[in-house]
């Protein structure tokens, strides 16, 4: 079959979580991933833990939640296979397993190892996408689209508008490949960590650490003596363009073998460390983002500003790593606070059955950097696949007493599906409110 309801590119947390959730709506999903899992940052970039989806309920003083829904299930489902320790630290494995299950049980049909090489248009529509895989060159038709890819890449083969990076220079947030060292004096290393910040800036200042991140970043895996490092940067390259984007991947392995190097050289917790893998992408934090509808920006972000239309709630820190080189500021948001994500940020302004979902949505270089963590996107991911169950739902024509009533019925019907601009934003929130990924 090639014909499908909705049709989501991408299968990170965003595409995952949209697929599973239109396809719980009743939609016929075809989810297209490039790699060959789900899972997308933590499945293929390694990245790790869970960045705070929480805030303080000002009324119990215990942990609100503000990613819910399908995010949540995951991570329930994740404790009961033993693959979760409190609320961030995952092993990506067992996540790659459950987002598996997750999207069959739906009915989600899966195509890995699959690239976007065209899509098809018709005046304001998208008609279908060709995908090049080991079977050759593959067409797919939908009502509905989803692009969850990451990168905007549906989006960008549409003919969307984008903003690369931040809208000064185009420069986009550094690049990270994330890499885990086994065999680590977990104890040592942690009463040695002031040491090993001091000696790391020493080095840099001496010329023998040419990485510019400022400092090591690190955290503990659920596995003894494993820690995870999310210590490379990489600024200046485009991560849209293949060539530089090679570029990248080159300079931070690099960066791993220099930092383990240091590591295992200077710091005694780590003399009978082995480095045990880099994940097999590098990291992308910010590339295009879409023109859409509405531009979330700081301002909204810092006025906690609630959406009529909001569809998401999020409080992480405003967290951006200097463009071009040394240095990460800083915003957290105040205990109880938090911001929404309004409907009209996944909502291209030229195209009509398009969805963008995940961290290319419609948002400043500033916003972004908040918005765009994986339990987030998950959130995203969720309200596109129901926005897009709802619009890609074939009108009733049965009520028809005649045939030029059913013919007319049918060309409304026809130039209404899909469209994900006269969905209902009101029956949407309901509609999420009722699978419990709301917060209001």
């Amino acid at each position: 079959m090639d014909n499908y309801d909705v049709i989501v590119a991408g299968g990170g947390f965003s595409g995952a979580s949209a697929a599973i959730s239109a396809a719980r709506e009743g939609a016929r999903v075809l989810l297209i991933e490039k790699s060959n899992c789900l899972g997308g940052a933590a499945g293929n970039c390694q990245i790790f833990p869970f960045m705070p989806y929480w805030t303080q309920d000002t009324a119990s003083g215990g942990k609100l939640y503000l990613s819910r829904g399908i995010f949540r299930e995951i991570v329930e489902k994740m404790r009961a296979l033993g693959a979760m320790r409190g609320d961030a630290e995952f092993l990506d494995e067992y996540l790659k397993l459950v987002l598996n299950r997750m999207a069959l049980e739906a009915g989600v049909k899966l195509l890995f190892r699959s690239c976007l090489t065209s899509v098809e248009l018709q005046g304001d529509r998208i008609q279908g996408v060709t995908v090049s895989n080991v079977s050759g060159q593959q067409t797919f038709h939908a009502a509905c689209f989803v692009d969850a890819t990451g990168d905007g890449q549906l989006a960008c083969l549409a003919g969307v508008p984008y903003q690369l990076g931040r809208s000064r220079d185009s420069l986009c947030q550094p690049m990270t490949l994330c890499f885990r060292v086994a065999n680590v004096d977990t104890e040592a290393f942690q009463k040695d960590r002031k040491r090993t910040a001091e000696l790391y800036r020493q080095f840099r200042q001496e010329g023998k650490i040419k990485n510019c991140r400022e400092d090591i970043l690190a955290f503990p895996t659920m596995i003894e003596g494993v820690w995870h490092f999310n210590s490379t940067r990489i600024c200046g390259k485009n991560p849209t363009d293949a060539w530089s984007l090679t570029e990248a991947e080159i300079e931070a392995r690099e960066q791993v073998f220099e930092l383990f190097d240091f590591l295992k050289e200077e710091v005694p917790a780590f003399a009978h460390a082995q480095l045990l893998s880099t994940a097999s992408e590098i990291g992308v934090r910010e590339s295009r983002k879409i023109e859409g509808e509405y531009l979330l920006t700081q301002e909204d972000l810092l006025a906690c500003t609630r959406f009529e239309d909001a569809i998401c709630t999020c409080n992480y820190d405003i967290d951006i790593h200097n463009p071009e080189g040394t240095g990460t500021s800083h915003y957290l948001f105040p205990a109880g606070a938090y911001y929404t994500i309004p409907y009209r940020c996944m909502l291209p302004r030229n195209r009509v059955n398009l969805l963008v979902t995940g961290r290319c949505i419609s948002a400043t270089h500033e916003a972004q950097a908040s918005l765009r963590i994986m339990p987030t996107c998950a959130c995203l991911g969720e309200a596109a696949g129901v926005a897009a169950a709802m619009a890609s739902a074939s009108a009733d024509n049965e009520k028809a007493s005649d045939m030029t009533a059913v013919e007319n019925v049918k060309a409304e019907e026809a130039a209404l599906k899909g469209n994900v601009k006269v969905v209902d934003v009101k029956v949407l929130r309901q509609r999420l409110r009722e699978l419990g990924a709301m917060v209001d």
